[in-house]
């Protein structure tokens, strides 16, 4: 593992060739978002709404994704996206601020908050420790989202539409507007995570998940990168859920339930820990699945999810980035 830390850490700390491998990956990014802006325009109302839900929920497993190439699996990712999402519902509701892009800053930013306090207990732990601890996180908040009245108790409250730079979306465009909004800022905060992965500290986060005990004698601090990994991964799913609950127009307890966190770590599971993009072409089939699964198998969808997973664990063990990421994946 050290040779491997070693051979890996001139990459990243080389300006000249981190750069230009970063400089590509951002240009292709941009690309593929404008691309994805463009076809919108054509693209029916279902699958624009379709795809920007699979965007939101995206990033929410794109935290879970950071903290499994450290070696653990958070099931209390809900709570990161019910606090996004009740932070843009209540700002809009109570405050009568309602840009899209400041609700959804102010989503990752308290969930951010909210979570910092934890993150030192968390990295203490590893393993069925660690998930059962956010598990149960995710549960006690759900609970006093279901008591607490001022939340809307158990059926939650609506959102109205939002706005953007001080612009009311037209009814026509409302849609495609927010969609447009979602795949720039998911396509942001995936380029600053494939940044981030591939620096120095992403690196040593790799390195944890194979021997902690040489990270630490290598001078490296297992705990503060488990920390700030998981404080990352609260600020994506903050992100997350105000962008879904504004494409929603709704927000209840539900976000924050247990089995709500298990399809985020199902997302996690069936990209992978290589690839960033891989999160959400996976949180994208996760949603077309679920859909049609729902339309023509409405008993039985689940099932359809559980059989698709079973085939992706089977033949793709290392997950859909290992498609491209072969060359990559240590």
């Amino acid at each position: 593992m050290a040779a491997s830390l070693s051979a890996s850490a001139p990459v990243a700390a080389n300006p000249a060739t981190g750069g230009v491998g970063h400089g590509r990956t951002v240009m292709v990014g941009i690309a593929f978002c404008a691309l994805l802006c463009i076809a919108g325009l054509f693209a029916p109302k279902w699958l624009t709404f379709l795809v920007t839900m699979a965007a939101a929920n995206g990033l929410v497993s794109l935290g879970i994704v950071g903290l499994m190439r450290g070696g653990v699996v958070p099931f209390g990712q809900g709570m990161m996206l019910a606090l996004g999402g009740y932070t843009a519902a209540l700002v809009y509701n109570k405050l009568g601020f309602t840009d899209v892009l400041g609700l959804t800053l102010a989503g990752g930013v308290v969930a951010t908050l909210v979570s910092a306090p934890f993150a030192p207990l968390l990295s203490r732990y590893r393993g069925i420790f660690f998930a059962m601890l956010t598990l149960a996180l995710s549960m006690v908040m759900y609970g006093l989202l279901m008591k607490v009245d001022v939340m809307g108790g158990s059926d939650g409250f609506n959102v109205g539409r939002p706005t953007l730079l001080g612009f009311k979306l037209p009814d026509s465009h409302n849609g495609y507007i927010l969609y447009a909004v979602t795949m720039v800022i998911a396509t942001v905060m995936a380029l600053l995570a494939r940044i981030y992965f591939d620096s120095t500290r992403g690196l040593v986060t790799v390195a944890v998940r194979e021997n902690e005990l040489r990270v630490e004698y290598l001078g490296g601090s297992v705990r503060e990168a488990m920390t700030i990994n998981f404080i990352l991964a609260a600020f994506c799913g903050g992100m997350g859920g105000a962008l879904a609950v504004l494409a929603l127009g709704h927000i209840e307890p539900n976000f924050s339930f247990w089995t709500t966190s298990g399809e985020f770590v199902f997302v996690a599971i069936l990209a992978g820990w290589q690839s960033v993009a891989a999160v959400f072409v996976a949180s994208t089939v996760l949603e077309v699945v679920r859909s049609f699964s729902s339309a023509y198998f409405p008993n039985t969808w689940q099932l359809v999810l559980g059989l698709f997973l079973l085939f992706v664990i089977r033949f793709l063990p290392g997950g859909i980035g290992s498609l491209w990421m072969k060359g990559h994946a240590k």
